[in-house]
């Protein structure tokens, strides 16, 4: 509902101000980069966990179990499921509820990842329409009250869309709000998203809120989302990466209360402060300051993007092992550089996939869901 200009999204009980949700991302979204997007943002918004296979939390393995950890001011706490086996997912959700580990659960149709797909999971599922009934179903009858939404693609490749059937099927097992990436599995991250098909799925299930998601790199994109397609709320993948002071600039643009201003441009000295926070509280929930700053690698080159670092310094940043090497590589930086102008834009992977992996004869027949058994469940969680 629109509010002096601005947008809150309901998801059951919970009230989204604004309507903006962190997409889960293996490897990305755990709790120390939740905090970090969360105390940009002032504690408002949706932030997802990673991606937590059903089989893996039914059987309580111990990195599923610490992935699972919510900080005290996390709330609401949204875990992010995965599963292809209805029982399993039933069992997982039942296990969430019973154990208050959530106060919401997102079911994971949209991953396009090879490891996913060729056991028949995420963005392969929908095409097995009896499939998705049945564990959509199974989810939302163990949710014990707890909203369960879902997060899908177009489909599997432009031949084989599935987005609109999916929808209908959601809005008929009770689910309460769907988000959809405007590619296709085949896409993988590579082109440019279908904002068209999110308006045409909005059209196709006014009942529940519609999520955008795909090609948010600024809060202009946000809006811009909103206005042209109609959704009620958006999802921000990897227009964060290295960059989670943008929930600081999507609270302005799209909170009820208009409290907007311009967006972050913080120099380069303000990042520096904001990875070595990044690293120490990745090392904080390891356990090991060394482990965090590996872990933290991989958001380097994210966090430099547009700043003059020179590709040697750049390189020793993305092998350091403890938080005062960090330091010290940072500060060889010219730290006062001011936001540069090609600083936004893509970031994270940006590749198209030839063919999709499929169990075979997947797409045979999409009523029939029979290649898919309980066996087909990951043991593990998280990237």
């Amino acid at each position: 509902m629109r509010e002096n200009g601005g947008m809150t999204l309901q998801i059951g009980p919970h009230t989204v101000d604004p309507p903006v949700v962190l997409a889960p991302m293996a490897g990305i979204t755990n709790a120390p980069f939740r905090s970090l997007c969360r105390e940009f943002a002032g504690g408002r918004g949706l932030f997802v966990s990673e991606m937590i296979t059903s089989r893996a939390l039914v059987e309580r393995n111990d990195k599923t179990m610490r992935l699972i950890h919510f900080d005290d001011s996390e709330k609401p706490r949204s875990i992010q499921l995965y599963g292809v086996d209805p029982e399993t997912v039933g069992r997982a959700v039942r296990m969430i509820a019973d154990e208050d580990l959530a106060d919401h659960v997102d079911l994971n149709f949209g991953c396009p990842v090879p490891k996913v797909t060729r056991r028949g999971g995420g963005s392969a599922l929908p095409y097995k329409r009896p499939l998705l009934r049945a564990i959509l179903r199974a989810a939302v009858g163990n949710a014990g009250g707890l909203p369960v939404t879902m997060k899908m693609r177009k489909g599997i490749d432009d031949e084989h869309l599935t987005y609109l059937d999916a929808g209908r099927i959601a809005v008929e097992e009770g689910v309460t709000a769907i988000a959809l990436h405007g590619r296709t599995a085949a896409q993988h991250y590579g082109g440019t998203a279908d904002w068209s098909a999110i308006a045409r799925l909005k059209e196709a299930v006014p009942e529940i809120p519609v999520l955008g998601n795909g090609d948010i790199w600024s809060a202009d994109d946000a809006v811009r989302m909103m206005r042209e397609t109609g959704c009620d709320g958006v999802v921000v993948g990897r227009g964060c990466l290295g960059r989670p002071w943008l929930f600081a600039d999507l609270v302005g643009a799209l909170a009820a209360d208009g409290t907007g201003g311009p967006p972050a441009r913080p120099t380069l000295r303000e990042v520096a402060d904001v990875m070595l926070r990044h690293a120490r509280l990745l090392g904080e929930w390891l356990g090991d300051e060394s482990r965090g700053v590996i872990d933290f690698r991989k958001h380097v080159a994210w966090y430099t993007k547009g700043f003059s670092v020179g590709a040697t310094l750049r390189n020793r940043l993305a092998v350091t092992a403890s938080l005062a090497e960090l330091s010290d590589l940072l500060g060889e930086l010219d730290l006062d550089q001011p936001w540069p102008a090609g600083a936004d834009g893509p970031r994270g992977r940006t590749s198209a996939k030839n063919r999709v992996a499929l169990p075979d004869g997947w797409l045979a027949d999409p009523w029939d869901a029979s290649a898919v058994s309980c066996e087909a469940e990951s043991a593990t969680s998280g990237g």
